[in-house]
């Protein structure tokens, strides 16, 4: 136990991929990883996810397997509203939900009855997003300042993801860079290409392709030519499970991110380091909050720049750079910040309240709002819309919260600066305990 009082908590993940994936996967490894850690502290969790996840605890299937390894491309919305629905038949039977889903999660927190925090794996920067986040709602997590930045009048909680990264292969590195994601132009994997024929030296790709229609109009022709036209420099391994692709990032001479995609993490840059490996980067999204220039690899411009860089890769210690990436991205702290968030949640949530129905010219006296039952309408005062109408009148029932005894908000979980939320900076930090606006965990609550 992790000394914090047990929770009943529901994981909420996409049904794209199986959690854990067998191969690529980012989000459902960190929902495996989160998940493991707080079943073994104790935690009751429920996942729900596809039926061919194998996970420490409690399942429910929301989908029979995940959609992307059996060749689905159509659109996933149905799907999600599967994961939806299989979610509000068992909402009431938690005292928190952690939901994955992306931006579905905004709507999912305005139907249950009960707190729900919300991590947003993927870029924040898009047209309907300030549509979707102009109500500001509560339990947002960022996984990144970088990320977080796209929305600076968001209350967000950053919390850095974490892995296992203990148990990866420190190696003793090689001659060839390698490459490991997907073929997809944003992550620089033709760029990858270039900077390996510029330095001399062999690159070894492990990435997955697509199945939508564009992604597989890319591989057929972008990137499958320049492979071919890279020859013996390079070598295409395709999509790779776990071992394979640690034994890959310990072999390698240097990891290659030379994408223009602005990174929401990097779990591919946490996982090298923890090897070990430098990296070579453009310096995009959340990178430069996990890379330490000149110290864990380098930053370039553009393929030019980071083959110029390559020659300095020799003399950094890896040893230091594995050691400190375990510190630093660990599942264990991770899952240390999403306990307390969690219990922030639930000890700040609104009281039940009893509905109510407006007085009626019977004459008869109001009857007096005494203990919620089973018949009683239960309601949470934070689902009500501002200026939409509310037949009856809430009353709140239950133990008033005392302002003097805030629950976890006593803690430290201060507030980061006012009107901003935390942005990134070209260095990293370490990941501090919450209320440090500085990196992952931290808390950003912008003037109402």
């Amino acid at each position: 136990m992790s000394g914090i009082r047990p929770l009943r908590i529901a994981q909420v993940a996409p049904p794209l991929e199986r959690v854990p994936p067998l191969a690529y996967g980012g989000t459902e490894r960190v929902i495996f990883e989160l998940t493991s850690q707080l079943a073994a502290r104790g935690h009751d969790v429920t996942v729900f996810a596809s039926g061919d996840s194998d996970v420490p605890c409690r399942l429910v299937p929301t989908v029979p397997e995940a959609l992307r390894p059996a060749g689905f491309g159509g659109d996933p919305a149905p799907h999600f509203l599967e994961t939806i629905q299989a979610l509000l038949d068992h909402a009431s039977e938690f005292d928190v939900i952690h939901s994955h889903l992306e931006w579905w999660s905004i709507l999912l927190a305005r139907v249950v009855p009960v707190p729900v925090v919300s991590t947003f794996h993927g870029r924040l920067d898009l047209q309907h997003s300030r549509r979707l986040l102009a109500g500001r709602p509560e339990g947002l997590v960022a996984i990144s300042r970088s990320q977080a930045a796209a929305h600076p009048n968001v209350d967000w909680t950053i919390i850095h993801n974490g892995l296992s990264l203990h148990e990866m292969p420190a190696g003793p590195g090689g001659d060839a860079f390698c490459f490991v994601g997907r073929v997809d132009p944003g992550k620089g994997v033709v760029e990858a290409i270039e900077v390996a024929r510029l330095s001399g030296r062999p690159l070894r790709i492990a990435a997955k392709v697509g199945t939508l229609p564009e992604q597989v109009d890319y591989y057929e022709t972008v990137f499958r030519p320049a492979v071919e036209a890279a020859g013996s420099l390079v070598e295409f391994i395709g999509e790779v499970g776990p071992e394979e692709r640690n034994r890959l990032f310990a072999e390698s001479f240097a990891t290659l991110m030379p994408g223009a995609w602005p990174e929401p993490f990097g779990l591919v840059a946490i996982e090298s380091l923890a090897c070990g490996t430098p990296i070579l980067a453009r310096r995009v999204g959340a990178l430069p909050e996990i890379i330490r220039d000149g110290v864990d690899g380098f930053f370039g411009d553009d393929p030019l720049h980071l083959s110029f860089h390559a020659e300095g890769v020799a003399g950094l210690d890896r040893t230091a750079i594995r050691e400190r990436a375990i510190e630093r991205f660990s599942a264990a702290r991770m899952a240390d910040r999403y306990e307390e968030l969690y219990l922030r949640q639930v000890d700040e949530a609104p009281p039940p309240t009893v509905r109510i129905p407006p007085r009626r010219s019977s004459g008869l006296p109001a009857r007096v709002a005494g203990p919620a039952s089973a018949a009683t309408i239960v309601d949470r005062p934070a689902r009500v819309l501002p200026g939409r109408p509310v037949a009856g009148i809430l009353v709140p029932v239950g133990p008033g919260r005392d302002p003097g005894n805030p629950g976890i908000g006593s803690t430290g979980l201060s507030a980061g600066p006012t009107g901003r939320s935390a942005t990134a900076t070209a260095e990293p930090t370490d990941d501090p305990r919450p209320g440090d606006a500085r990196a992952g965990g931290a808390r950003t609550r912008p003037r109402p």
